[in-house]
């Protein structure tokens, strides 16, 4: 039986990191961005992990700089990052919707899942492959992984910021350790 399960962004966490080039590369400044707002639902029947599906929507807005750096640089970083590099006032709601291609099972109630979705963002969509973990535990499901994406990809012009001190590079790696919980 296919169960669904909303997220709960209160217990998750969601963040991408930036790699950086230029003159605080060389000081390992890899800029952390936690994202804040986010909502969506997945489905999954745990004799059918191949068929789970998952919908997701993040308010472009709600990205923040988590790094321990000064605040007029984090200020110029989230204003550049959310002005220029998402236009969150053009294009307020990033959102994925995917479904499983495989999944393998590796224990009870814990499976491997590979899920192929459309990204939206910024007015482009792209396809973005996602290997998550998931574990069932009672009401709640967890799911947990990387995956990577290129600005490019969606036609996100590559910014500097502090003065050209930090240049981001292309790639993008995200990370998640998102709870959900079953739909009554």
């Amino acid at each position: 039986m296919t169960d669904t399960y909303v997220i709960d962004k209160s217990s998750s966490r969601f963040i991408v990191r930036a790699i950086a080039g230029g003159m605080l590369s060389a000081m390992g400044h890899n800029p952390t961005i936690a994202i804040r707002d986010f909502s969506g639902e997945a489905s999954l029947d745990p004799a059918a992990p191949g068929h789970a599906t998952l919908k997701m929507q993040i308010r472009a807005d709600s990205l923040e700089v988590t790094d321990d750096i000064k605040s007029k640089d984090r200020q110029e970083m989230e204003s550049t990052m959310k002005q220029d590099v998402l236009e969150d006032d053009k294009y307020p709601t990033i959102t994925f919707d995917g479904a499983a291609t495989s999944a393998n099972q590796l224990g009870e109630g814990r499976f491997n899942v590979q899920i192929n979705g459309n990204l939206s963002l910024r007015g482009s969509t792209g396809r973005v492959p996602v290997t998550t973990q998931v574990t069932l535990i009672g009401a709640m499901l967890r799911a947990s992984g990387e995956f990577s994406l290129l600005q490019t990809d969606y036609g996100i012009p590559l910014v500097s910021v502090a003065g050209g001190a930090l240049k981001l590079k292309d790639e993008l790696k995200f990370s998640f350790d998102i709870v959900a919980r079953k739909r009554e």
